[in-house]
């Protein structure tokens, strides 16, 4: 099979936009009444996007995660590594919407710095 190469500029987008709206996925679940009009629908649609550049990611491979700690070292902020995390051999089959937050919200706090 030929190998696809691999659009840096692109992926750099992917990282950023997943660990956006990661944040905004996770600041919604917690505070659910300063943003009203995302409702059920909207959040579906922030999930499928995120769900989307997490997977533009993923078919990057290596690069991809590579993008992804780069931006990471760059940003050590709770997006950006829940990006690295999802990109980890162990995350694959984990879609976004099936996480348990608790226990996302507690790894990432225990990672970051302080």
């Amino acid at each position: 099979m030929t190998r696809v190469p691999v659009l840096k500029e692109i992926v750099r987008q992917h990282a950023e936009m997943a660990a956006f709206l990661w944040t905004v996925y996770d600041r919604h679940l917690l505070y659910p009444e300063e943003n009203p009009e995302l409702d059920e629908i909207r959040v579906a649609r922030l999930v499928e996007r995120l769900e989307a550049h997490l997977d533009g990611l993923r078919v990057a491979g290596e690069e991809g995660r590579r993008i992804a700690e780069e931006r990471y070292e760059e940003f050590p902020e709770a997006g950006e590594l829940f990006v690295v995390r999802m990109l980890q051999p162990s995350a694959a089959g984990l879609s976004v919407d099936r996480l348990d937050l608790d226990r996302v919200r507690k790894y990432l706090s225990a990672q970051l710095p302080p």
